[in-house]
């Protein structure tokens, strides 16, 4: 299934292609497409999944440091549609 990835970034609307063989979210897609290096995040979030009890900890994390990236309305669209 072609899986696409529409968002915005510093308030300009944009739309990528994503696959699951390259990438492990759609976050780790759209930092890719803007040229935004991860690999603090990413360590980060790796330690804050470790001491967290639940996922939901680790979701809030990522969505708030992308907000502050600059990222906002991130969703996925299957097959070309919403």
């Amino acid at each position: 299934m072609a899986h696409k990835v529409r968002y915005k970034f510093k308030g300009v609307a944009k739309e990528i292609n994503f696959s699951y063989s390259r990438y492990q979210n759609m976050h780790e897609a759209v930092a890719d497409a803007e040229g935004i290096d991860l690999s603090q995040f990413l360590q980060t979030e790796q330690q804050l999944s470790a001491i967290s009890k639940d996922k939901k900890t680790v979701r809030n994390f990522r969505d708030t440091e992308f907000v502050k990236m600059g990222f906002s309305d991130l969703y996925f669209l299957k097959n070309g549609q919403e």
